[in-house]
């Protein structure tokens, strides 16, 4: 991932002061003032460097609008926002990547968001070690 979509997932997930960025209810920014915030705090990315960084993220971290006015993160958000997400019937497995570390934590509590607003779930096993992976020895646990 690059330094630019980094970035972008902090503000857009957890931190939007940083560049003093409003986000609406649902976690929207108008892509104009995102592109003029950024470039007002040191980071300048143009319109197309965006366009880029939505279109070839791995996990399709980011968000267009129909319009392609707004942009906000599809996941992983430490504030609160609502997504509009409908409740679906979940599969009857999902995997949970965590590290190794984490164990003892989960078997004593369960899974809890920490500072996000949900538990990340995979659909399957290698994406939840990858998500693992990131935070040490990835561990696989089915749900």
């Amino acid at each position: 991932m690059s330094r630019e979509s980094k970035f972008l997932s902090l503000v857009l997930r957890h931190k939007p002061e940083e560049i003093d960025l409003q986000l609406d209810n649902h976690g929207w920014a108008r892509v104009d003032e995102l592109l003029r915030k950024l470039k007002k705090s040191g980071r300048k990315l143009s319109h197309d460097e965006l366009i880029e960084i939505v279109e070839t993220s791995d996990k399709k971290r980011f968000t267009l609008s129909e319009d392609g006015k707004r942009i906000r993160a599809a996941q992983g958000h430490s504030i609160e926002v609502d997504l509009g997400l409908k409740p679906q019937q979940p599969p009857c497995e999902l995997y949970h990547g965590t590290a190794s570390a984490n164990l003892d934590a989960i078997f004593s509590n369960g899974l809890l968001p920490g500072k996000r607003q949900q538990v990340h779930l995979s659909l399957d096993p290698d994406t939840a070690e990858r998500v693992g992976q990131r935070h040490g020895r990835p561990v696989v646990l089915r749900v």
